[in-house]
């Protein structure tokens, strides 16, 4: 099953940590972490270096920080909650 409401944000004009941050939804923990292990596989395959995954164990949000972009993989309620894609976006429309 593929990640869903997947958004890309262009944020060099916001910050210096990264280029892009891509927000998408995972349905469950078990789907967030599928998800992730295969952002991983890829980026791995690619020869991409991965800095830092970050919740993975609680899958409710999990960051996966490849350098000039940053993936969060959050299930529906925790991303309704922090509207953190909205910020960025207005951020980035400024």
């Amino acid at each position: 099953m593929k990640a869903q409401s997947i958004n890309n944000i262009d944020v060099t004009e916001l910050t210096s940590i990264s280029d892009h941050m891509i927000f998408c939804t995972g349905t469950s923990s078990r789907h967030a972490r599928s998800i992730v292990d295969k952002i991983s596989e890829t980026a791995k395959r690619s020869k991409h270096p991965i800095l830092g995954i970050e919740g993975y164990d609680s899958a409710q949000w999990i960051l996966i920080d490849l350098g000039e972009v940053i993936v969060h993989v959050m299930l529906d309620e925790v991303r309704a909650f922090y509207k953190l894609d909205d910020l960025w976006s207005i951020g980035a429309s400024a």
